[in-house]
């Protein structure tokens, strides 16, 4: 993975070059954190741009300031790509949930808010060019950040995506907006370099070999997973596997019963609430016949970068995809 990374960091900095006529501080900010994993260079104020977007993500209208030198994130999704687009230090406000990750790129000791209840005249007192937020903070219809909206602030809404070419789409979003087309453009080649190779090797897999998963977000008795129109599930099939509630649409809650009925070959997890959460499934009560138990095919998975939406989720495919086939993925 670290050798993937490196080889897609060289062509960000090719793109990244191209797109800011070579001009030595440009390169130097764009070019090493074009893509996951990639040491987060730090930026001068983010240049305007030709036409940016007059729609966020949303479909609502927005209207961006032509120069952008304080951004506010308010999902740590939002956060990384905008590390990743070289512009970490220009933020100016982070919500809580990005702090207690401790995202590297992130200024250390910036203001931190609840992004369901967040103080909106503290934010406001900030002067952010630009917030941006996530369907997190559309409760009901309402955006918790109208205030900002109403004080002239533009707040940018980002929702949710449940696709991989939604998440692309996020990112190209971000770096139009920012004025760094050229950086998003080079981290969703990187991207979809990946992907390709990744879905090469999972169509080699015989639709009669194609191993059954069953992926744990929720620990019993609360069991949580997803079926089809979730991007982890894509990224399943990706891999060449299949999701034994690919019946199903969206997040789902599902019974005991039914994943032990589902007879999964392979369980994964990335529950992160319960100390040692492979131990727990491996010992649960009444799964004991579950072939994934019974061949301790039982796997953790990163919990952040198979939450969130945006670039990293590359790092979690690589690890669903060498523990379900170890073998193809090694």
């Amino acid at each position: 993975m670290k050798k993937i990374l490196s080889l897609l960091a060289a062509l960000a900095l090719a793109v990244s070059l191209a797109g800011c006529g070579g001009a030595a501080s440009s390169a130097s900010r764009g070019a090493s954190a074009a893509v996951p994993g990639a040491s987060s260079a730090q930026s001068t104020p983010a240049a305007s741009a030709a036409q940016k977007p007059a729609q966020d993500r949303s479909g609502a209208a927005i209207a961006l300031p032509e120069e952008i030198d304080a951004i506010a994130v308010m999902a740590p999704s939002i956060a990384e790509t905008v590390v990743d687009l070289g512009l970490g230090d220009l933020i100016v406000a982070i919500d809580t949930q990005t702090e207690s990750y401790a995202l590297e790129g992130v200024p250390a000791g910036v203001p931190a808010f609840d992004m369901q209840a967040p103080d909106t005249e503290a934010l406001a007192a900030l002067a952010p060019d630009v917030v941006f937020v996530s369907g997190i903070s559309i409760i009901e219809g309402e955006n918790l950040f109208q205030p900002l909206t109403d004080m002239g602030i533009c707040v940018a809404s980002i929702p949710t995506s449940n696709s991989l070419a939604d998440i692309k789409l996020d990112i190209q979003f971000l770096a139009d907006c920012l004025g760094v087309s050229d950086r998003g453009r080079a981290i969703n080649e990187a991207f979809q370099a990946e992907l390709d190779r990744i879905a090469a090797i999972g169509q080699t897999v015989p639709e009669d070999e194609k191993k059954t998963v069953y992926f744990e977000i929720s620990a019993a008795p609360y069991c949580y997973s997803f079926g089809s129109g979730v991007f982890l599930n894509e990224m399943l099939e990706l891999i060449g596997a299949e999701n034994v509630l690919a019946g199903q649409e969206g997040w789902v809650n599902v019974s005991e019963e039914a994943v032990v009925a589902a007879n999964p070959d392979v369980i994964l997890t990335n529950v992160n609430y319960i100390d040692a959460p492979v131990d727990e499934i491996l010992s649960r009560a009444g799964w004991e016949g579950v072939a994934a138990v019974q061949n301790g095919d039982v796997y953790a998975v990163d919990n952040k970068t198979s939450s969130l939406p945006n670039e990293y989720v590359l790092q979690a495919l690589e690890e669903m995809a060498q523990a379900i086939y170890p073998d193809l993925y090694a």
